[in-house]
């Protein structure tokens, strides 16, 4: 331990450096974590579906969206999630899950539906890959 104090000591610059990298990252994730959408599980989505009436909102392209997609779901592509977020208004009062193929493209859509009005928002953690992994069913 004492050579790692030594170490901090004799290359104070390096020290210094990762730990402001350190704390700009963990802000970051803080930020995210607490403003960001929600992420759930398969589990939950289905719970949330089934007991609040939640809306599935599938931001993959039409073609990705046509090979299969949960049941129920709307499907507004990630680039047109802007210009149709009015459509999206009538379900303001329940909870909104946005899925994309692999739950990396949500935040972008969630910020576009938050900037609208839409605060009841959740992503679904691993996205549609996530679905399939678990064997659930698919409507094509």
């Amino acid at each position: 331990m004492t050579e790692f104090f030594q170490f901090a000591l004799n290359n104070w610059m390096l020290t210094g450096a990762w730990v402001v990298a350190a704390i700009l990252l963990l802000s970051v994730q803080m930020r995210l974590m607490a403003h960001g959408p929600k992420s759930i599980t398969t589990q939950v989505l289905t719970n949330l579906v089934n007991q609040e009436n939640a809306v599935i909102v599938d931001i993959r392209g039409q073609a990705d969206f046509n090979k299969g997609h949960i049941q129920g779901a709307v499907n507004i592509p990630l680039s047109q999630i802007k210009e149709n977020c009015k459509d999206l208004e009538k379900y303001k009062e329940r909870p909104i899950i946005v899925v994309c193929a692999n739950g990396i493209q949500v935040n972008a859509a969630c910020d576009s539906l938050r900037k609208a009005g839409i605060d009841s928002l959740h992503k679904l953690a691993g996205g549609m890959g996530a679905w399939t992994g678990d064997n659930l069913p698919l409507v094509r």
